[in-house]
């Protein structure tokens, strides 16, 4: 199993970090669709008992990214395209609004931090790092919001398409495209137009559904 094992019999909740590892491998692609997930395996790698693992687990499978089949039991979750539609159409809904509210609260220090990560991923040569750099420049404009439900939600619905959206920016030309609606985004905060900024986000969201759902009968057999 490709993870990253870490001590955690000291730890105040082995269950969150448990949880923490798993999900950032399930995100980044090193478990994939149909992988199981063995408690016994997985407690050993991180020297904790199978209760916390268990707990871990089922917090996965509330977020979708784990589900429980018979005789095999949990497995990394996939998607269908009609499921990949209705999360996107979520995203398109509630950043927007993430957006909107947080144009007015951010500091110049935030915007520094959106610019340094838009420019790290126009320039990233490596696809293995395209995902990260692309959550980093979102979240670093969407951290100013104070709307920490619709955050939440907005971050597990990514987690639910983020290896799908990784390999399709590799299949198409999603890197130009995405790199110039980020300038457009990250220009609209700069100048304070919270109004324009959420109309490029939902636009943003739309066009990366369209060009997922464009290659989905090839990524879904990733």
């Amino acid at each position: 199993m490709n993870l990253d094992p870490v001590d955690i019999s000291k730890a105040a909740s082995a269950a969150a970090a448990v949880f923490e590892a798993l999900r950032t491998a399930i995100i980044d692609g090193r478990l994939e669709e149909g992988d199981p997930l063995r408690q016994e395996e997985i407690a050993r790698r991180f020297n904790t008992s199978r209760i916390p693992v268990r707990e871990a687990i089922s917090r996965l499978e509330e977020y979708g990214l784990v589900k429980t089949q018979r005789f095999k039991g949990a497995v990394v979750a996939g998607l269908s395209a009609d499921e990949a539609a209705e999360i996107f159409d979520f995203r398109a809904l509630l950043e927007p609004e993430i957006i909107r509210d947080a144009v007015p609260r951010m500091s110049q220090a935030q915007l520094a931090r959106a610019r340094m990560h838009c420019e790290a991923f126009a320039g990233c040569k490596n696809p293995m790092e395209w995902g990260v750099l692309n959550r980093e420049f979102h979240d670093a404009l969407y951290s100013a919001s104070a709307l920490s439900f619709f955050r939440e939600a907005a971050r597990g619905a990514m987690d639910r398409v983020d290896r799908y959206i990784r390999a399709q920016l590799v299949m198409s030309d999603g890197m130009e495209r995405a790199e110039r609606e980020h300038l457009e985004i990250l220009a609209a905060c700069e100048m304070g137009d919270a109004g324009q900024a959420a109309e490029l986000t939902r636009a943003h969201v739309l066009e990366a559904k369209a060009s997922l759902l464009a290659h989905f009968p090839v990524l879904s057999r990733l």
